[in-house]
Formats: C-alpha cells, sequence, structure tokens
C-alpha cells in the first residue's frame, strides 16, 4: 500500500538522507535512555526538587548555547558544528552519568548537555536546508519515527532491570549510548557535505568571531517579531516544549514513587509509547492534510490533556491501574508526537532560509529562556504532590488551545 512516509523516505537525497538514515542510532542509544533518568536520581539519592533544579540547570546552560548557536553554526559549518557538538553534548555527559553518584555529577553533565542547542541549529539546518519545501513536514515525521526505533531494543531493557538492580542496569545503558552515540557522529560526519547556504554563510562569516557575528541579531529579531506567523510557532513551541519536559522529568516519579510501578516494569511503558508514535506516524499521519494546522493542533492539545488527565486519576491500588496508564500513555505519545511535529513543521515553514541558524537559534534560546524556571518549578511541585507537574500541563495546554483559536480568528485565510 502507498504511503506518503515511505515515499519520502525513499526520495531523501544528500544531507536529508544521511540525516535521516543515522538517526536511528540515536533511538537505540539515548532514547533507551531519557525515560529512565529521573529514575536513576531517585536510586541515586536525589530529591524530586533536586531532578527538577538539574533540569532548570539544563534549560539554562541551553540558553547560552542557543544564543551562541547560530554564529558558531555559520561560523563552522552545519557539517562540522554538528559533529563537534554532539561528542561534547551527548557522549561526554554519558560517561558522566555512567559514572555518577551524586548531585554535582547530573549538575556537571547538564552543563555539557546544554551544548545540544548548538547541534539543534546546526543538525536542523544540515537535514532540511537542501531540501524541498514540501518535504519537510514528512522528513520531520521521519526524525520522529526514526527516533523511536529504541522500541527495537526494549525487550532487553526489560531484561537488565529484571537481572539487575537500577542503578547498574541504567549504567549499562549510557554506555551504549555513549559507544552508539559515537558511531552515529562519525558515519554522519562522512557520509554528509556542507549544505549549500552553509557554504554561503561561512563564507560570509571569515574573519569575524563569534561576538562579532553574535551582533548582527537585533535586525534578526525585528524581522523574525515582524512575522506574526513566526511568533505563533514560537509561542506554540514553547508551550509544547514546557509541557514535554516536564512530562519526561516526572512522568517515571509518579509511576513509580506514587503508583509504586514495580522497577521490572518500567521499561514497558516506553514500548508503548515508542508503538503508538510509530504507528500514529507510518498510518495516521498520511492521511491528514498537514497544512490545515489549525484543527491539527486543537485536536492534539485536547488528546494530551485526556492523557494527563488519566495520569493523574490513575488509582494507586489494583491492577486497573496498569490499564489506565497503558491508556494515558496511548494518548500522550499519540498527542507528543503529532505536536512536536506540527510545531517543528510551523517553524520550518515561516523561518527566512537566508537567516534560518540564526533565526533557528533566536528561537531555541526563547524558549530555552522560557522553559528554564519549569523544571525547578515543577520539582517543587512534585515534591509537594506528584500529581501537581501534571496539572501545570494541563493549565499551559488549555492556555496553548486559547491561542491557537485566537490567532486563526484573526487569520482564518492561513493554510498554515
Amino acid at each position: 500500500m502507498s504511503n506518503s512516509l515511505i515515499k519520502t523516505l525513499k526520495s531523501l537525497r544528500g544531507n536529508s538522507k544521511a540525516c535521516v538514515y543515522t538517526e536511528p542510532l540515536w533511538g537505540l542509544s539515548l532514547n533507551l535512555c531519557f525515560p529512565y533518568a529521573s529514575v536513576y536520581m531517585l536510586a541515586i539519592g536525589l530529591m524530586d526538587s533536586q531532578i527538577g533544579f538539574i533540569a532548570t540547570i539544563f534549560t539554562l546552560s541551553q540558553l547560552i548555547w542557543a544564543f551562541l548557536s547560530g554564529p558558531i553554526t555559520d561560523k563552522l559549518g552545519r557539517r562540522k558544528a554538528t559533529a563537534f557538538f554532539d561528542f561534547f553534548a551527548w557522549c561526554l555527559p554519558c560517561l558522566i552519568w555512567w559514572r555518577a553518584e551524586g548531585f554535582w555529577f547530573f549538575f556537571a553533565a547538564a552543563l555539557f548537555n546544554g551544548m545540544m542547542q548548538v547541534t539543534t541549529t546546526s543538525w536542523e539546518c544540515l537535514l532540511i536546508e537542501d531540501a524541498e519545501k514540501e518535504q519537510i513536514p514528512g522528513i520531520n515525521s521521519l526524525v520522529v519515527v526514526c527516533g523511536q526505533l529504541s522500541v527495537l531494543f526494549a525487550p532487553i531493557t526489560a531484561v537488565l532491570f529484571s537481572r539487575l538492580t537500577v542503578i547498574p542496569a541504567i549504567r549499562i545503558l549510557y554506555i551504549n549510548a555513549f559507544i552508539i552515540m559515537t558511531l552515529k557522529i562519525v558515519i554522519l560526519y562522512f557520509f554528509s557535505t556542507e549544505t549549500q547556504m552553509g557554504i554561503i554563510r561561512r563564507e560570509e562569516s571569515r574573519g569575524k568571531n563569534i561576538f562579532m557575528l553574535s551582533a548582527g541579531y537585533g535586525m534578526v529579531i525585528k524581522k523574525m517579531f515582524h512575522s506574526r506567523g513566526t511568533v505563533f510557532a514560537l509561542i506554540i513551541t514553547a508551550i509544547i516544549s514546557v509541557v514535554g519536559m516536564i512530562n519526561s522529568t516526572f512522568w517515571q516519579v509518579i509511576v513509580r514513587m506514587r503508583l509504586l510501578v514495580p522497577d521490572h516494569l518500567l521499561p514497558f511503558f516506553p514500548i508503548i509509547r515508542s508503538i503508538v508514535t510509530i504507528v500514529f506516524m507510518f498510518v495516521i499521519a498520511p492521511h491528514l492534510n498537514i497544512r490545515s494546522f489549525k484543527k491539527h493542533l486543537l485536536f492534539g492539545f485536547i488528546f494530551l490533556i485526556t492523557g494527563q488527565l488519566l495520569l493523574i486519576l490513575t488509582p494507586v491500588q489494583g491492577n486497573i491501574k496498569y490499564a489506565v496508564l497503558g491508556l494515558s500513555l496511548v494518548f500522550d505519545s499519540f498527542a507528543i508526537s503529532f505536536l512536536y511535529m506540527l510545531s517543528r513543521s510551523l517553524i520550518a515553514l515561516y523561518v527566512d532560509p537566508q537567516e534560518r541558524a540564526r533565526v533557528y537559534a533566536l528561537l531555541n534560546m526563547l524558549i530555552m529562556g522560557f522553559m528554564a524556571p519549569f523544571g525547578w518549578i515543577g520539582g517543587i511541585l512534585s515534591q509537594v504532590s506528584r500529581v501537581y507537574p501534571f496539572i501545570l500541563n494541563i493549565g499551559f495546554l488549555l492556555i496553548g488551545i486559547f491561542i491557537t483559536i485566537l490567532y486563526y480568528s484573526k487569520h482564518e485565510n492561513k493554510t498554515v
């Protein structure tokens, strides 16, 4: 049966092909670790408020590197910036997490991990700059799918958790992430080339240092905020990012500490999340009119609110909690993957191609600045009651619905 995502996958060329085809290595490395980061910190002895504070430090580090990411990407080129900063943002923290013994290990790892904002800019430029505009939503969907291929190795994770205790099992996942992520960096570097826009921007940056290049942000900010579509995309992406951060940080905490789910069952929930995301992207997403963003955004927000409500209302006692948790995950996974795809596509469609690196950098910096306090706030709320971070999420999602309705009521003729 014909499927637009499969067609997009087969039609990829050049850097888009190199980026998408190596992206499964992300799913088989770091995505195996992410669901258990909070559980790992709890097992080592951190409190909820410390976990939230680490999330805030990570966000503040991202804020600094997001500011520098545009000039760095233009100065080094998309390809070199991605390779260099992927190593320091992901491989080095994996080694720190692997040997972590207390709060300060996670603090140090969060500082390095914030460098990922450089590769958020450089890698996205490498991914789409030479691609056809019509391919961009499909490419973003493929990236989401590739990141979820960790489901193939999730049974091994389940075995680790059942045979070992939490700490040694997760340490194995982190050293695995270091090895596979290093392999991904090397393969992508050798199978990619600098983009056409990257070559132009690198030549324009020659003889200028990073801070001289940063001085050009004023003009970019003015241009960016003159585009109502860009401002709308920024607000929606910021809301989705905060909700995603809180969800990823505290979901395993509420499941393990409030609902008392045994450790050996924890790996099965990411399996459900990955399967739902993959099914959505291949079965449902190709049949959606991706340019009808209003109804799709509203649909995603409502689905995610439903998932958060089910999580909050999950009973602590009885086996029915597993059915309710599973249903909550279905709604969550469906909505988060859908909203992520829409938000990244909105930004890609509205951004000025001539200033893509610096606009991406500014957008990411503003998003990180908005997100920064909410890791710590979420940790404080979780220490009072582990349902409170998810009530905060529902509040943000309701704001997202209001802003979407307000924007499209003034721009009814907009197709995106």
